[in-house]
């Protein structure tokens, strides 16, 4: 459960994939975003790269499919957002959710069972928004080694009383990426 004010917007950086070698940019711009916390969605690889973004906010992180030995972390974790007593969103933090645009039908009777309305996921290294089986979608991408010619990203969230707002930055230029 996190706890979100009446009073301002909540930060969350989103990532997933660094596969033990995160953008020697994405430290930096994750400090110049100030999130309240990061969510890592999968693939970690050395799990040093878990200590090294313990500094810069609270984390939350669910093993990807290189992370098999990566002992304390789940699969999948769920997140509540409140302000106060009331729900504002909860979401589903897991690695991999979707093939192609569609999310997989395990997941989303995951997400369901557990009334979060957000799967929050990595695996392909594509950045992708969208909404399927009535939940929205989000990967922020990768912030490790380049794959083929996909963009080295991270995700934002901003959660407030109003709603929530979601969106990708590139690592190389720390401006907001568009497809």
């Amino acid at each position: 459960m996190l706890a979100i004010s009446e009073q301002r917007e909540f930060t969350a950086v989103v990532v997933a994939d660094t596969h033990s070698q995160p953008h020697p940019k994405a430290r930096p711009l994750i400090e110049r975003l100030a999130p309240d916390v990061i969510f890592h969605a999968g693939d970690i690889g050395d799990l040093s790269v878990l200590d090294s973004l313990r500094e810069l906010a609270p984390l939350i992180a669910v093993r990807g499919n290189v992370d098999e030995r990566a002992p304390g972390l789940a699969d999948t974790v769920d997140v509540e957002f409140l302000a106060g007593e009331r729900r504002v969103l909860k979401l589903l933090l897991t690695h991999i959710a979707v093939y192609g645009p569609k999310l997989r039908a395990e997941v989303a009777r995951q997400a369901n069972a557990h009334a979060a309305r957000l799967v929050l996921c990595g695996h392909s290294h594509v950045p992708f928004l969208g909404r399927d089986k009535g939940l929205v979608v989000f990967n922020p991408g990768s912030i490790g080694p380049r794959r083929f010619q996909l963009p080295i990203t991270l995700g934002v969230l901003l959660v407030s009383t109003r709603g929530i707002s979601l969106r990708h930055v590139s690592c190389e230029t720390g401006e907001t990426w568009l497809p």
